[in-house]
């Protein structure tokens, strides 16, 4: 038995390829997805996050639908990063692959992370890759529920790297109040995947050659996606041949911890500046009076994430073998 984990999503491309690792790889056992607004709507999260499961043979696992606003706010803070379904959208409103079967469970998001965290007899890893909003709401009906989990790993933040603002990375600026409560909430160990360790941590266009070689769900998916992320990139970014894939680093993180390089430090969120809403604030001085609470990523290593998604995505879903 794999460690159990829940992954916490707003599917999206990146999303797409972390569920994909989670569900396939031998040493995790993902028990259930809960979905959340922000890369694209909550309806659209759904479908994608549904379209993954059964495109990879992976249909018993259960996804539930979460929180479609933030909890403090209407809407986002302020305006997108990028048009919706233009060239410099590394997401689309659709994944690249068929339509869902599947359905999406009767119970609400929140409902499932508190009467599964509550009732668990094992601890379970929490993997947040979006907008914290279910995770907050979740902590405030049950600020207990930190005791349940052995470990909550986020993607989200940047120090020296930012991308919907000029301070703010998109998972904490979409929702900064929820991120904010989940980050002062006491977990016992909190893993934060900032964006300057998944800018360290490129997918290539050979990486996607070799991806789409496997000729398995996973491998022809992966590489349809991240091509899509690389020719975003390239067009919004002029970075050319490759790209960030933020949420799958952290997948990787669980099998692979050496993958990313972290301090423990503290870290903040502004929620009042209208020039800096969002921003993680690291406070990465030697000196600091304030007590860490996260475990910061700062740098990864792309062979390796490069190496980890060939190897997973080679596997059978039915056998857990190559296929």
């Amino acid at each position: 038995m794999g460690r159990r984990i829940i992954l916490d999503v707003d599917t999206g491309t990146d999303d797409a390829v972390a569920i994909m690792f989670a569900a396939l790889h031998p040493d995790l056992d993902l028990i259930g997805i809960t979905t959340v607004n922000g890369n694209v709507p909550l309806e659209n999260t759904v479908d994608n996050t549904l379209r993954v499961v059964d495109w990879i043979g992976r249909p018993d696992i259960p996804v539930f639908a979460g929180l479609s606003r933030p909890v403090a706010r209407r809407g986002f803070p302020g305006g997108r990063h990028f048009e919706r379904d233009t060239d410099q959208d590394p997401h689309g409103s659709e994944l690249p692959i068929p339509a869902p079967h599947s359905k999406v469970r009767d119970t609400g998001a929140v409902e499932y992370l508190v009467e599964t965290l509550r009732s668990t007899t094992e601890r379970i890893t929490l993997v947040p890759v979006g907008p914290l909003s279910n995770i907050a709401t979740a902590l405030a009906i049950d600020p207990s529920l930190t005791e349940a989990v052995d470990e909550l790993v986020v993607m989200g933040g940047g120090h020296g790297v930012t991308n919907v603002t000029a301070s703010a990375e998109f998972n904490v600026w979409a929702d900064p109040e929820a991120a904010a409560i989940v980050l002062s909430a006491g977990f016992d160990r909190l893993t934060l995947v900032t964006l300057d360790a998944t800018h360290q941590a490129l997918i290539t266009l050979e990486d996607c050659d070799a991806l789409e070689k496997l000729a398995t769900p996973a491998g022809i998916a992966a590489a349809r996606i991240i091509r899509r992320r690389i020719d975003a990139y390239a067009t919004a970014m002029t970075t050319e041949h490759a790209a960030p894939v933020h949420d799958v680093l952290c997948t990787a993180y669980l099998v692979r911890p050496e993958i990313v390089t972290t301090r423990h430090l503290p870290v903040a969120v502004d929620t009042t500046s209208s020039l800096t809403i969002g921003r993680t604030v690291i406070d990465t001085r030697l000196d600091t009076p304030q007590e860490p609470n996260a475990h910061i990523a700062f740098s990864a290593d792309a062979r390796m994430l490069s190496e980890l998604l060939t190897s997973t995505f080679a596997l059978d879903a039915r056998t857990g073998r190559p296929n």
